[in-house]
């Protein structure tokens, strides 16, 4: 089996390349001892399986990030059989520093020259066998990932270079004498050293008059090899004027600018792509900010209101038609009045599944981020905050964090380590908190469709706007207060080019990022509902009845939420349903839901008996409503643009009724019933505004311990439980003060 290595910059297709290359073949997971992500792939060519790696994405193999020495300790200890160097074809000086960096080790690599469509189209010609010539005859093949191009002469090529056990001479480029004679006397005190043995002599030289902490770190057992190294660092900056680190770096871009100078062909004029017109528009310093709010604003109505008719059609599907069967299976075992049908319809069933309802939102939301990753828009949203983000005292790089923290909170948080100084990650961690992550969607969704019908995406997207904002205000006060007087640095970040999305990309991005939202709800939120269904079912004295036969405020689970309850008197929903639910939220926020739906199951189950149906009325009842969901989904998403145009108060455009459905009362959900006897509209939106600013889940604050410390992690809880609360508060009795 053959182990091979993705290497390559950001935003150079790599990504794209791993999944043509590997399909469905492939697995996630955290690198031994680290939590970036470690991505593997398995293909098989000519009767030959590969194991594909991709490696973090880096622009060298300095130890500045822990994606670089993951990168480079893969290469140097784990020995792959070769390393695939992806590059930019449209940027070719710069990728190649990394690539001449990877070949000084003295692997085996394949160049695939990615992108070579963008390249076309700004009018650059590569000579790849120049190319190849110039690095010494490594293999070369021209790719376009996304459209599936050369990927068989790269599988070819691979098996070809791996078949040959011989590693290459590592590439060495021209450097001032005063260098090489220094390179030369490290490396004999190195090759000394049984401890050094893993690492390439040479290489090794090279990093450490590089001045890389890590290796430095790692030779201050070698007294002699400390002091040649002070030694000759001394020597080289007077001998030159300038330190190694320079003088190598120099002499590797002039070694890159020789190669390219005879292989690229650039036109004389600049072309300006299409990329570049877009640009002027859509990264324009005025209207730059009001079109990724509209974007964003686009996002919110898909994922609340056009994904609403397949929510319901879930809704009804597990809450109704599976439980039915299942009740009725029971009863047939002779279960259905035992603690068993209980805990399998009312706390399984119930909270699993009164969570699982919401996957059609979550697609709608992946699906939208997706396309935005994969079309390059995502970047020039970071590119576009940058000039509010050095308002607020955070680098422009913190964006990007930050919109990883509307998935989830726990990679945003891990995301900062991107940054290059504490302030920055700290402050960004500790903000990231408030972006409204995929967890706390199906609450605003729920709670929007209860009691604002139509207008539940407009509460979607106050809610990511309120959290927004509140991220701003925090940061501004931790600037003025904690880093005061600390300048910010200035943000230079690539730009890719934007292309049309790849399906079977954004395809993988949304069913991944939704799988393992269902795995969560297999793992934590299955165990917070037998925890919650358990807690609902013990009484908490005697004499309110024996387990299974209590009423849930009776319980052990409503007593002691109804000691909480009282706190939030003055935020509108005092009941312990609430105070309860916010509790195991702490868990997951999409515990908040299934704690809810297990808490007014009996309640619910009362608003409405169904008739008795068959299998068969049931199952053509499920087609039924499957076709109007559709319907209704085609239906939602052209309301979208009546509905933003008829915020203005004097417009009112006629929206789409392909049902004739515009007259009836919206019907509402068992849940949704049974919310609205307890939460009125205003307590309603005091309620989703503390679930967006709390304590974040258990894995963010655990993530925020693990990067920051515990103390930082006790003043974020501390904090975020004092700004929800307040704000909470705020929001319901200015309400009531303004008569609503």
């Amino acid at each position: 089996m053959l182990t091979i290595a993705l290497a390559g910059n950001p935003n150079a297709g790599k990504s794209t390349l791993f999944n043509a290359l590997t399909g469905s073949r492939q697995h996630v997971g955290n690198w031994p001892g680290k939590t970036v992500e470690k991505k593997e792939g398995q293909l098989l060519v000519d009767g030959q399986e590969v194991v594909l790696v991709d490696l973090p994405g880096t622009y060298s193999l300095n130890a500045y990030s822990l994606e670089e020495v993951i990168a480079r300790n893969f290469i140097i200890e784990d020995r792959p059989d070769a390393v695939v160097c992806v590059v930019d074809s449209a940027n070719l000086e710069r990728n190649l520093y990394l690539v001449v960096q990877i070949m000084e080790i003295g692997v085996p690599v394949v160049l695939a020259l990615n992108m070579q469509d963008v390249a076309h189209s700004r009018g650059i010609t590569i000579h790849k066998d120049r190319i190849s010539e110039g690095l010494g005859g490594i293999p070369v093949i021209e790719t376009v990932g996304n459209r599936d191009v050369g990927l068989d002469d790269l599988r070819r090529a691979i098996v070809r270079l791996s078949a040959n056990p011989r590693r290459p001479n590592a590439l060495r480029v021209s450097l001032p004498d005063a260098l090489e004679t220094h390179i030369a006397d490290l490396r004999r005190i190195i090759e000394a050293d049984p401890s050094l043995q893993a690492y390439p002599g040479e290489w090794l030289a090279l990093k450490l008059l590089e001045n890389d902490p890590e290796l430095v770190e790692r030779i201050q057992h070698n007294p002699a090899l400390v002091s040649a190294l002070e030694s000759a660092a001394a020597h080289i900056l007077e001998a030159t004027g300038d330190d190694a680190d320079t003088l190598i770096a120099d002499g590797r871009y002039q070694f890159i600018n020789a190669v390219v100078r005879t292989a690229v062909q650039r036109p004389k004029q600049s072309v300006v792509t299409r990329s570049d017109q877009l640009d002027r528009v859509l990264t324009h310093r005025l209207w730059g900010v009001p079109i990724f709010l509209s974007l964003m604003w686009l996002v919110f109505q898909i994922t609340a209101n056009v994904s609403a008719p397949l929510l319901d059609f879930t809704d009804g599907l597990i809450n109704g038609t599976l439980a039915h069967w299942l009740t009725v299976l029971l009863n047939t075992l002779g279960l259905g009045d035992t603690w068993i049908k209980a805990l399998l319809v009312d706390g399984i069933m119930a909270g699993v599944g009164g969570v699982l309802v919401f996957v059609p939102v979550l697609l709608s939301l992946y699906l939208a981020i997706a396309l935005l990753e994969d079309s390059g828009y995502m970047a020039r949203a970071a590119f576009v905050m940058d000039r509010l983000m050095s308002r607020i005292g955070l680098h422009g790089k913190s964006f990007l964090p930050l919109l990883v923290g509307f998935g989830c909170t726990v990679p945003a948080i891990y995301a900062t380590r991107t940054l290059e100084n504490a302030r920055d990650r700290k402050l960004t961690g500790f903000i990231a908190t408030f972006m409204s992550c995929g967890a706390r969607l199906p609450v605003y969704v729920l709670f929007g469709a209860a009691f604002f019908g139509a207008q539940g995406g407009t509460l979607v997207f106050a809610m990511y706007m309120l959290g927004i904002g509140m991220a701003v205000l925090t940061s501004l006060l931790f600037t003025k207060l904690v880093y005061r007087g600390k300048p910010v640095p200035p943000f230079v970040m690539e730009l890719p080019p934007y292309r049309l999305p790849n399906l079977k990309t954004v395809w993988r991005s949304m069913t991944e990022r939704t799988i393992s939202f269902v795995r969560k709800a297999g793992t934590v939120i299955f165990a917070a509902s037998l925890a919650v269904w358990l807690l609902l079912a013990i009484p908490a004295r005697a004499d309110v009845g024996g387990f299974n036969e209590v009423s849930p405020a009776d319980s052990l689970f409503g007593t002691v939420s109804r000691v909480i309850a009282p706190v939030f008197a003055p935020a509108g929903y005092d009941t312990w349903q609430a105070s309860g639910a916010l509790v195991t939220g702490f868990l997951a926020k999409e515990v908040i839901v299934s704690t809810m739906t297990q808490i007014y199951a009996v309640e619910a189950a009362a608003v409405e008996q169904a008739a008795p149906t068959t299998f068969v009325e049931d199952v053509t009842a499920v087609g039924q409503s499957f076709a109007e969901a559709v319907i209704l989904t085609a239906q939602e998403f052209i309301n979208i643009v009546p509905r933003t145009v008829n915020i203005i108060p004097v417009v009112q455009m006629p929206e789409a009724d392909f049902l004739g459905r515009a007259g009836q009362e919206e019907d509402l959900t068992a849940l949704e019933h049974a919310l609205t006897q307890t939460f009125t509209p205003l307590s309603a939106l005091a309620f989703t505004v503390f679930i967006l600013l709390y304590v974040p889940c258990m894995s963010a604050t655990a993530a925020m311990r693990h990067e920051f410390g515990t103390r930082w992690m006790l003043l974020q809880v501390a904090y975020t439980l004092v700004v929800a609360w307040g704000s909470s508060v705020l929001v319901y009795q200015a309400g009531r003060l303004l008569g609503f």
